[in-house]
C-alpha cells in the first residue's frame, strides 16, 4: 500500500506513521512509527507508560544524604560507599511536581550498590508512605528497605502516587 495521509484512526497489518502537516509550509513531520520497533519523536500525549526502562542518566549518592526529586526521577541511583549509608526520598510534593505526578503515576527506582562496601538502607520523607511489605519487613529489621553490598547489591523499588503530593512506597525485587 502507497503512503496515504488518514485523518481519523488508521489499522494496519504492518504498522503505521503518526503525521503532522506543517500549516504554513506544508512540511509532513513523522511523530511516531508504531510496527514491530516503535519510535516517538515529537511527544505531546500525557500519561504514556513506557515498560522498556533505559537509565541514560544515573545518580551517584555515596553517604547519608537526603535525594533531590531530580535525582530519582533518573530511575537510577547508585553508591560506592564504604560506610553504612541512608538515602532519603524526597517529600511526596517535590517528587510529585518533578513527576508531573498525579494519582496513579508510578516510577520505578533502582538502588544499584553492587560497587558498594556497605549496605544502602532507603526511607522516605513526608508524604511518603512504606506499603504494608516494606514496613513489615522494616520493623522485622530484615529489611526490604536495605540494599547489600556487592554482587547482590541492586534492588527494584516502585514509588506509587495516590495524589499529586503523596506516594506509597514498595520494594519489588
Amino acid at each position: 500500500m502507497a503512503n496515504t495521509t488518514f485523518n481519523g484512526p488508521v489499522r494496519s497489518v504492518n504498522g503505521f506513521q503518526d503525521i503532522s502537516i506543517n500549516a504554513t509550509t506544508g512540511a509532513v513531520t513523522v511523530d511516531a512509527t508504531f510496527g514491530a520497533t516503535t519510535s516517538v519523536t515529537n511527544l505531546t500525549t500525557t500519561n504514556l507508560v513506557f515498560t522498556d526502562q533505559n537509565h541514560p542518566t544515573t545518580a551517584a549518592i555515596n553517604a547519608t544524604a537526603t535525594a533531590t526529586a531530580a535525582e530519582v526521577a533518573t530511575g537510577y541511583i547508585t553508591s560506592t560507599s564504604a560506610a553504612a549509608t541512608t538515602i532519603t526520598l524526597p517529600t511526596g510534593t517535590l517528587l510529585g511536581a518533578a513527576l508531573g505526578a498525579t494519582a496513579g503515576t508510578t516510577l520505578d527506582l533502582f538502588v544499584d550498590n553492587t560497587a558498594g562496601a556497605n549496605t544502602v538502607t532507603i526511607a522516605v520523607a513526608t508524604n511518603g508512605i512504606l506499603s504494608a511489605a516494606a514496613a513489615a519487613g522494616a520493623g522485622a529489621g530484615a529489611g526490604l528497605l536495605t540494599v547489600p553490598s556487592g554482587v547482590t547489591g541492586i534492588g527494584c523499588f516502585r514509588i506509587m502516587f495516590s495524589s499529586a503530593t503523596a506516594y506509597v512506597f514498595s520494594r519489588i525485587a
